[in-house]
């Protein structure tokens, strides 16, 4: 393998740490490897979101060797059920299950506490010798031989490569005159970590309502994380409440299968929308997770895209280092583009198309789409594979989305 330049990531959430970690295991020591990001200041991390990590993703991070810190807090989701009802329906019939396993043995996604996993990707990216800087980066100029990046403490590091990985704002994007396309949809989600009398037994929900999904995801414990969608005005009207008034929406919508609830932290909306950049590589720049996608979070895909983006520009990056080959250069920038875009522009018009069907007061869109929720519920081949298309294991699946090493 040649020594090529440093690799430089600008974001240091999910996709920007666990791609350094990739890139440490496949590039060894030779290839420097620098994480920039104002956040990695604050520690330990002290974000209240959960996420839910699909069979896929997990074999990622077990084969980074980060999921060991994490899998005894990590709750598996075993089952889930999907409801359709509009808020004041006395009962809400359930029109689709799932079970649980992929494979025996190995369910289709954990849930994981967002600060949990930050935290322990940090020590796993100190333990393997990677240069995380508590800065951002704030220039940068590409040449044929290279890209020289600039750091807001000042440094210039020579690089072969720049990743962007700082959100859908991302600044990097926007620098290298990157455009989206995609709109804002009139829907918050809102989001809160509630406790319950009754264990949920591993069950998620998904209740469909007018205004758009009610998501109940179990974590360890008897707590669950909700995902809450609501017209952006009613979302904004909720999460100014008081705290007797949230609970009173809270409950309606909850219900009281698993006992009394009760909001445990301090309930935020976040607005919804969709984008898709025009490219997801520049000169020797690539774009990864919310720097390149939004998506709607009815399907619950949006951070398990972003750490497909991460296997395979791994995966071309480490090939090509292998075969003597400049890892910032078009042609190995262009096949990561090639493998990702495809699959990010058929899962933004999935959830889109998810989001229309489902979002809405039309009775007889919920007439057809509780037939064909049932009739999905009665064939297991359609239902399998349902699973694992949500799981991340269909199509060309990166090695590490495999759980196999670089």
């Amino acid at each position: 393998m040649s020594v090529q330049g440093s690799i430089v990531i600008g974001g240091g959430a999910f996709a920007g740490l666990a791609l350094a970690l990739a890139l440490r295991q496949g590039l060894g020591r030779d290839v420097p490897v620098i994480v920039a990001d104002p956040a990695l200041a604050s520690r330990p991390s002290r974000d209240p979101r959960a996420t839910a990590i699909v069979a896929a993703c997990r074999r990622l991070f077990q084969a980074v060797g980060a999921w060991d810190g994490v899998k005894d807090e990590a709750q598996p989701i075993l089952d889930m059920v999907v409801t359709d009802s509009k808020l004041q329906d006395a009962t809400r019939p359930v029109f689709l299950t799932f079970a649980g396993d992929v494979e025996p043995g190995e369910p289709f996604a954990h849930m994981v506490e967002n600060r949990r996993l930050i935290d322990v990707l940090v020590a796993r990216a100190e333990a393997e010798g990677i240069d995380l800087r508590p800065t951002a980066v704030t220039a940068y100029e590409a040449r044929a031989e290279g890209i020289d990046v600039a750091l807001g403490d000042g440094s210039v590091i020579a690089a072969s490569l720049l990743v962007a990985a700082d959100g859908a704002r991302s600044k990097l994007r926007e620098r290298a005159g990157i455009a989206t396309n995609g709109w804002d949809y009139d829907q918050s989600g809102i989001v809160v970590t509630v406790g319950h009398e009754r264990d949920h037994e591993g069950r998620a929900e998904e209740h469909f309502l007018p205004s758009g999904p009610f998501a109940i995801l179990p974590l360890t414990g008897k707590r669950s994380s909700l995902v809450w969608t609501e017209r952006r005005a009613e979302a904004a009207r909720i999460v100014a409440l008081s705290e007797a008034d949230f609970h009173a929406e809270l409950e309606q919508r909850f219900g009281l299968h698993l006992g009394e609830v009760t909001a445990l932290d301090k309930p935020r909306a976040f607005p919804l929308s969709y984008f898709v950049a025009r490219s997801f590589i520049a000169e020797r720049l690539a774009l990864i997770g919310d720097a390149a996608h939004v998506i709607h979070p009815i399907a619950g895909q949006g951070l398990n895209m972003g750490l497909k983006d991460v296997a395979a520009l791994a995966e071309v990056v480490v090939d090509a280092a292998r075969l003597g080959m400049d890892i910032g250069q078009a042609d190995v920038l262009e096949r990561y583009q090639r493998w990702r875009r495809f699959d990010t522009m058929a899962m933004g018009l999935a959830t889109n198309s998810l989001n229309f069907l489902f979002s809405n007061e039309s009775t007889l869109l919920r007439t057809l789409r509780d037939i064909g929720l049932g009739l999905v519920d009665r064939a297991p081949p359609l239902k399998n594979l349902f699973i694992r298309q949500a799981a991340g294991l269909t199509g060309e699946v990166p090695r590490l989305l495999k759980g196999e090493v670089l």
